[in-house]
């Protein structure tokens, strides 16, 4: 699961981001309430949204040095 994230492209990075998001804030409430079986499942989540983070923090990094490389020439 690590590294199943590197193959896809930045929007699709984005989209499974948002959706993470919206399961992590879900799990949150049903843990509230007691509903959970895994409790370290929000670990997981949590840990995959970094991932996903840096993934797509790194793609911003590498277009505003190809952008610039462009405005310099």
């Amino acid at each position: 699961m690590k590294n199943s994230f590197k193959n896809l492209s930045y929007a699709e990075l984005k989209v499974k981001r948002d959706d993470l998001k919206k399961k992590y804030m879900e799990f949150r409430f049903k843990k509230v309430i007691g509903q959970v079986e895994n409790p370290l499942q929000k670990r997981t989540m949590r840990r995959q949204i970094a991932r996903l983070n840096t993934l797509i923090h790194a793609h911003d990094i590498k277009e505003q040095k190809s952008a610039r490389k462009v405005a310099e020439v």
